[in-house]
């Protein structure tokens, strides 16, 4: 019943935030896929399971929230500023068997509400991550863990940090108000 519910929360507040209009800007970053096995590995460390709501900030091609719903059994959010990225996504989505449990909203990351976030992945770079600091703060809601690939967060202090190939991964949890 929660999952139901967190499914159709999830679900509608990307359908409404997200649309199919073109981006009113330039992305801040470019898209680098994340290997699998760091995905694997973020998704792992985060330890996400099937009453999760993960939501992939700049999700590219989809592959984190798409394996949080196959391997992990999570519901999954993607945003992601180019249309293209959002379409492959969605079509990977399909194909995958998880389109039923995913979403990819096609919009900037820092207009996106995720307060229904109980998980939030990250591939950015520093400054973007440091320009999302006061959004994450703002919104998440304590209990939702972080997961970062390769970059930190401003000065927050990760919980954890584990390699993977020589690439760092950091996790935060947000702590009570």
């Amino acid at each position: 019943m929660v999952r139901d519910s967190l499914l159709a929360v999830a679900l509608t507040l990307a359908a409404v935030t997200g649309g199919a209009q073109a981006p009113s800007r330039a992305p801040d970053i470019y898209f680098a896929p994340t290997r699998h096995n760091i995905a694997d590995a973020m998704l792992s460390l985060a330890s996400v399971g099937p009453h999760d709501v993960v939501f992939d900030l700049g999700s590219g091609d989809g592959r984190i929230v798409i394996l949080a719903a196959q391997k992990y059994g999570a519901i999954g959010v993607g945003v992601e500023i180019d249309p293209l990225l959002v379409q492959r996504s969605r079509q990977v989505a399909r194909e995958g068997a998880v389109a039923h449990r995913v979403t990819f909203t096609e919009g900037d990351l820092f207009a996106a509400d995720i307060s229904p976030a109980t998980v939030v992945t990250l591939y950015l770079n520093h400054s973007t991550n440091l320009r999302l600091e006061p959004k994450l703060k703002r919104e998440l809601r304590p209990g939702t863990r972080i997961v970062s690939h390769q970059f930190p967060i401003g000065r927050w202090v990760p919980e954890r940090t584990v390699m993977v190939d020589g690439v760092p991964l950091f996790l935060w949890t947000v702590p009570a108000r």
